[in-house]
């Protein structure tokens, strides 16, 4: 892999789980000039404020990490937060990005972009091919857009300016800088939440939310920085010999999916919680199924690294030392 280490790479999002865990694996390979800013120093839905920056930074490498995200609830209680905040990130950075002569960009979409009943495992080619889960349809729609958009300024501007702005579409991520926030966290902080202090108050029992069937696919946060360190670093040619101009997205997953019930006991075995689990069918599941099929990424010399268990692991150990610090 070709790298010059002096490029100025603008990571957007570096205080987020998969924003910081792209730092940690640039710092890793030794890029030094990194620049980044807090949503304090940058509010990214600011069109003026996002043109100053990329005028004044003139950064060489964007990664698009940047964004409103979170669970279900969040998901189903914000849904008008979730599109705006989300599509005005994108359109800002993205066009901000080609005025200001970034040729490398690369955008961190979702899996939830892909139709609900969606054949699994979700190939890239199911994308709008049917409806969306409800819960979390805006939030899907925005990151959706930021694919066509990557996509139109490669097909307009690629040959003149050299464009090369690429999307990858994650699993479900999780590790260290995830938010373990009560009601807006995604399945596996909650989980490690909910065990955690159950186990620290002798809880008899915890209830998870649904009916335990749904199967999910997760991914530790450093594989998904790494392949989004490998993709951005493809070269054009190999890239588009697995995309095609308007369907360039790469789906980024583990391989394999467990049950919600499988995760949960999973998650409690890391925590060391011996209570009961049982489940509560009256609480909404989501999609059946979000499985995702990385065999084009895979066909390209990547696959994932750390096992579900390793990362629970890692994750509990993580939160562990956020809560005492």
């Amino acid at each position: 892999m070709s790298a010059d280490l002096d490029q100025k790479i603008y990571v957007a999002g570096h205080r987020g789980m998969v924003g910081s865990a792209i730092m940690r694996n640039l710092q890793a390979r030794g890029y030094s000039n990194i620049v980044a800013r807090t949503h304090a120093q940058l509010d990214l839905t600011n069109q003026a404020a996002v043109q100053h920056f990329f005028g004044h930074e003139k950064p060489d490498q964007v990664y698009l990490a940047a964004g409103r995200v979170g669970g279900i609830y969040a998901n189903d209680t914000m849904p008008a937060q979730f599109i705006y905040d989300n599509l005005m990130i994108q359109n800002n950075v993205i066009h901000q990005a080609f005025l200001n002569g970034v040729k490398k960009l690369l955008f961190l979409g979702s899996s939830c972009i892909y139709p609900k009943l969606a054949p699994q495992p979700m190939s890239e080619d199911a994308l709008l091919t049917g409806k969306l889960e409800p819960t979390n349809e805006p939030y899907a729609i925005a990151k959706i857009a930021g694919i066509k958009m990557c996509e139109s300024y490669n097909r307009q501007y690629g040959s003149s300016h050299g464009v090369d702005y690429r999307s990858v579409m994650p699993t479900n991520l999780y590790g260290p800088g995830d938010n373990y926030h009560p009601e807006n966290s995604h399945v596996i902080p909650a989980l490690i939440r909910r065990f955690h202090e159950a186990k620290a108050a002798n809880a008899p029992e915890v209830v998870i939310w649904g009916t335990g069937t749904p199967k999910r696919e997760f991914l530790y946060v450093d594989d998904m920085a790494a392949a989004s360190v490998f993709v951005m670093h493809l070269d054009k040619q190999t890239y588009d010999s697995q995309t095609e101009p308007m369907q360039s997205h790469l789906n980024v997953g583990y391989g394999s999916d467990v049950t919600i019930a499988e995760l949960a006991t999973a998650v409690a075995k890391a925590t060391g919680y011996q209570g009961k689990v049982s489940f509560d069918p009256s609480k909404p599941d989501g999609s059946p199924r979000k499985w995702m099929s990385s065999e084009r990424l895979n066909n390209l010399g990547w696959s994932a690294q750390v096992s579900l268990e390793q990362g629970l692991v890692k994750a509990y150990a993580e939160f562990i030392n956020s809560e005492i610090n």
